[in-house]
């Protein structure tokens, strides 16, 4: 194999992203720069350099623009509840089982999990911690207690798998190679295994710290949390139709789990929704439960409404997401099956600049499944440092697809990579990411939030990838 300088070039920039999310800083520009220069020397010409580098984001924003959409419409949905106060009705029954701080713990974790699998942790934390965590506080569970639960359970366990809309794993998989599938199954046992391992942990120190209902402390947190609580105001209170959507979209998301569940255990006639057709079922679904909640709400209102709650959740969606458009694009550049039409070659003559690279080392680096597992695990926590948790799973999905051998496969590289990246960068192990909200609307120091949790993430990490490695 010969190696031109344009693959040594993306090498470089390559180390030159990962150092500068080492330093905590964007990496959009470098990935820019780097698609430009390497497209311009491998094929020796300035306006080649150009195209491609347009070419590179057209063909990142085709590949996912289904995940913008998916996102998009829960989001949408979830203003559309919002309207109604279906929202609050959805969990408010929830706080009459929280009967002792130890039970309160444990159904803050599921009732997080569940909630941030459908709608995703950021917009669904304000809800979750004006609603269910002042009573959770009430019942004797601290207040710190219950961020890291908030934090654990969504930002770490339900953001990490992203199981029902398929964002990170669908980032993974597609800058592999590989079928989303694939990397979702995968992905979800084992940000279980991290999940239930940091939450059994944290309960574990914590539990002695689990206060009586009468403790003078329980008044002082709960001060402390007072103008915390979700202000938004629903504009015409509809107390019917609010309980009727509050029961109508919780039993909407379960029948789509179950359909999808049991098709991919019965290999059924939608194959198991392999591809895109899970997201697609899910965001169908959110569409029409998105209409059914605005004409109830707004009626005549509601041609006009709906089109804000949509515009709305793209706004969203692309300040989540808009800048792994052109980090994608370059590690796409470095896949064969993507380089072509960014380069605008032949298919039979596109490079493969990454997996070249890969290739070209294996004779030095050791074929070693747990080296290759622990090393994807390290580069996805370092990706992950920049706060955004999802802008490193091209990087980290590019090289499963390189580094994958006999002994190990890429879904198992791409879903293990995936963790380290979303975990961290997701919002449990840094300030600067969205676990400053959680740590905001609680009223606990953000810093002190990171060090309870970084120990039993760390070990939920190092056990799930070693479960991986084992089993797979």
């Amino acid at each position: 194999m010969t190696l031109t300088i344009a693959h040594w070039l993306y090498g470089v920039v390559t180390l030159v992203v990962i150092l500068t999310m080492i330093f905590r800083k964007g990496v959009v520009l470098p990935t820019i720069l780097g698609t430009f220069l390497v497209a311009w020397i491998y094929k020796g010409s300035l306006v080649g350099g150009f195209t491609s580098v347009f070419n590179a984001n057209l063909t990142a924003a085709k590949e996912l623009f289904s995940i913008f959409l998916i996102i998009t419409f829960m989001v949408a949905l979830l203003h559309s509840l919002r309207d109604l106060g279906a929202d609050k009705q959805m969990i408010s029954p929830i706080q009459k089982v929280m009967t002792n701080g130890h039970i309160a713990y444990f159904v803050l974790v599921g009732v997080t999990f569940v909630i941030s699998l459908f709608f995703w942790p950021t917009p669904a934390v304000p809800l979750i911690c004006a609603l269910l965590v002042p009573a959770a506080v009430r019942s004797g569970l601290p207040v710190m207690g219950a961020a890291m639960a908030v934090a654990l359970a969504g930002q770490g366990m339900a953001l990490s798998s992203d199981y029902v809309m398929q964002i990170a794993p669908g980032l993974s998989a597609t800058s592999a190679g590989l079928e989303t599938a694939n990397v979702a199954d995968k992905a979800l046992i084992l940000s279980l295994i991290t999940g239930v391992t940091a939450i059994l942990i944290v309960y574990f120190q914590m539990r002695k710290n689990i206060r009586s209902k009468d403790n003078p402390l329980i008044e002082k947190e709960l001060e402390g949390l007072q103008g915390k609580e979700d202000k938004s105001k629903t504009s015409e209170e509809k107390p019917v139709w609010s309980k009727v959507f509050a029961i109508l979209v919780p039993l909407s998301m379960l029948a789509v789990m179950v359909y999808m569940i049991s098709t991919k255990v019965s290999g059924g006639r939608m194959g198991g929704f392999e591809g895109g057709n899970g997201a697609a079922f899910i965001g169908g679904v959110a569409v029409l439960l998105l209409s059914l909640a605005t004409i109830t709400y707004g009626k005549a209102k509601a041609f006009d409404q709906i089109s804000e709650h949509i515009t709305n959740g793209f706004i969203f969606a692309f300040k989540a997401m808009g800048p792994v458009i052109p980090i994608a694009g370059f590690f796409f550049l470095g896949s064969g099956d993507f380089s072509a039409s960014i380069l605008s070659v032949e298919d039979g003559n596109s490079p493969a600049f990454l997996f070249d690279l890969i290739q070209s080392s294996q004779q030095v680096i050791p074929e070693s499944k747990f080296l290759s597992a622990f090393g994807i695990l390290i580069i996805g926590i370092i990706t992950g440092l920049d706060g955004s948790g999802f802008s490193g799973l091209p990087l980290t999905g590019a090289l499963s697809g390189a580094l994958s051998t006999g002994q190990i496969d890429a879904a198992t590289l791409a879903a293990i990579g995936q963790m380290g990246s979303v975990w961290t960068g997701g919002g449990t192990l840094i300030a600067w990411s969205s676990l400053v909200a959680v740590a905001g609307l609680c009223n606990v120091p953000v810093m002190d939030l990171v060090r309870k949790n970084f120990l039993p993430v760390m070990i939920g990490l190092i056990l799930s990838t070693l479960v991986a490695v084992i089993i797979w």
